[in-house]
């Protein structure tokens, strides 16, 4: 039987290119990461540009909350070995006024909706993976995002990763810090570049199959 993952993710797992639109199937991590892991897996891209961890946005409008998406989504596409959530750069933005902490409170409720409503094939609760987001650059307050996220978004961001560690190691599930891997673009200080969706799969080939099996 074919292991299934699901990547659960922001504007980073959909796609955006920072110049404008959306990378190819060519270039996304998510397809990426299916086709390194080969024929033996199923690979379900689920990002959504704006998602939080937890909040609709004020702003951009309703849909965004992780948490209310997340329950359907994982009966939709059950059964599932494998959870990929990577959030958190949305809720760095000024108008949610968080901090790592208060971003990691969110992620904790999405690993607890995962455990309650996602089973692998044999019945048992689907294994969760945990990405720590590739941090927001330095030059965010030079770029168009700047009044969106706010100079404290960057440190917040920076932040993200210490926590969800701590979070992975408090709830037993698994961690992977896309800091390193994943290159992050400087015309916006938030999106990936096309390395940068190479290098996350290719992390994150690494990190399932070391999983999996």
């Amino acid at each position: 039987m074919k292991k299934r993952v699901l990547c659960f993710g922001d504007s980073n797992t959909w796609g955006y290119d920072p110049r404008g639109g959306r990378y190819d199937e060519e270039t996304r991590w998510p397809m990426r990461l299916a086709k390194q892991l080969g024929g033996d897996y199923i690979v379900v891209e689920e990002g959504f540009n704006g998602r939080t961890c937890v909040y609709d946005d004020p702003i951009e409008g309703g849909y965004k909350s992780g948490a209310a998406y997340l329950p359907p989504c994982l009966m939709s596409h059950s059964p599932l070995d494998l959870v990929v959530i990577m959030l958190g750069t949305n809720d760095t933005k000024r108008r949610f006024g968080l901090t790592p902490m208060t971003v990691g409170e969110g992620m904790m409720q999405l690993i607890r909706l995962t455990r309650q409503y996602a089973v692998d094939g044999s019945g048992n609760p689907s294994r969760v993976l945990i990405v720590a987001p590739p941090p927001i650059l330095d030059s965010l307050m030079r770029s168009r995002h700047a009044e969106c996220f706010g100079e404290q978004a960057i440190g917040v961001s920076k932040g993200l990763a210490a926590e969800y560690a701590r979070i992975a190691k408090l709830l037993r599930c698994e961690f992977f810090d896309a800091a390193g891997w994943a290159e992050v673009s400087p015309i916006d200080a938030v999106h990936l570049t096309k390395e940068g969706h190479a290098g996350l799969a290719d992390g994150l080939t690494r990190k399932i199959q070391q999983i999996l099996g």
